[in-house]
């Protein structure tokens, strides 16, 4: 079965740090850029991080500028979202995609084509 199984969300005080971790199953994450993404309640899916395999490249967009990085392991078929300096507003539901669409270098959803189930992040004192 191929898929994107996110994991590593929870529940974090403001200030604090986790690291989200995406699995590739069933497939390599050889894909023209990988990204993460988050989506509030009542608000539109934004792109957070995005990395563009072909050169190593990053695209941080929205709030979370400065306090995210992106990583990958590609034994472990595996991407990572670092983040650091968390506030309540970045509470949501955080998921990683790949695409082959050269404009997912823009860390656009839309551009997007193959999504985890997503995981839940929490950021409340």
């Amino acid at each position: 079965q191929v898929q994107l199984v996110e994991s590593g969300g929870g529940s974090v005080q403001p200030g604090g740090s986790l690291r989200l971790s995406c699995a590739a199953h069933g497939f390599s994450l050889n894909y023209y850029a990988i990204g993460w993404f988050r989506q509030a309640p009542g608000k539109e899916r934004e792109g957070v991080i995005c990395l563009t395999t072909s050169d190593g490249s990053t695209s941080r967009t929205g709030p979370m500028q400065g306090r995210v990085t992106i990583s990958r392991d590609n034994a472990k078929k595996t991407v990572y979202l670092q983040m650091n300096s968390l506030k309540p507003e970045d509470t949501a539901v955080y998921y990683c995609a790949t695409t082959n669409n050269p404009w997912g270098s823009w860390c656009g959803p839309d551009h997007y084509e193959n999504w985890g189930q997503g995981t839940q992040v929490t950021v409340s004192s």
